[in-house]
């Protein structure tokens, strides 16, 4: 091959990262994509919480605040969403808190997050439009390729559930 094509080639496959790394650049640049809010950790930590301890009693927010450092009043907001999609109920009473409504294994991480609002998304655009997340009328060159991680991630987080993250973890309440 002569030396000419060589550096064609070289060119060209430069030419290919510079332009795949742009696009990466401003994916990440946008804030919205591939991050999770603090509202979806906070939900699956403070279930994966309860989780971990005999359900035949309920546990108080405080506690749950206090072991995992997540503020009192952000858990009483999460868990009135997760009450109101009945991944948890209330029980008053001094020895009043939350329990689960069904076991750990019956509750997948996806389940969580959709019961908090949290959407996992890696393009900003919808998958319906034919128009891309770069404002152009086209999809941009590797919107496929993050289409088929928001696939792999959302299968990753059906598949996982609050047993999954609790196995083996033993500790004394509060």
């Amino acid at each position: 091959m002569s030396i000419i094509c060589e550096r064609q080639i070289a060119i060209f496959n430069y030419l290919n990262l510079t332009i795949l790394l742009w696009y990466i650049y401003k994916l990440l640049q946008i804030k919205d994509f591939m991050k999770l809010s603090t509202k979806g950790r906070y939900a699956v930590m403070a279930l994966a919480d309860i989780a971990k301890f005999d359900n035949s009693r309920p546990v108080p927010l405080r506690d749950i605040s206090l072991r995992q450092g997540i503020s009192l009043l952000y858990l009483e907001q999460i868990f009135s969403m997760l009450k109101k999609n009945q991944i948890v109920v209330s029980v008053r009473g001094s020895n009043g808190g939350y329990k689960l409504t069904k076991s750990p294994e019956q509750i997948k991480i996806s389940n969580i997050f959709s019961a908090v609002e949290e959407n996992i998304k890696t393009v900003g655009c919808k998958k319906e439009s034919k128009k891309g997340c770069n404002g152009k009328s086209t999809k941009c060159i590797t919107h496929n390729l993050w289409d088929e991680l928001e696939i792999h991630i959302n299968d990753f987080f059906n598949k996982k559930n609050l047993s999954d993250l609790v196995k083996g973890k033993n500790e004394n309440r509060i």
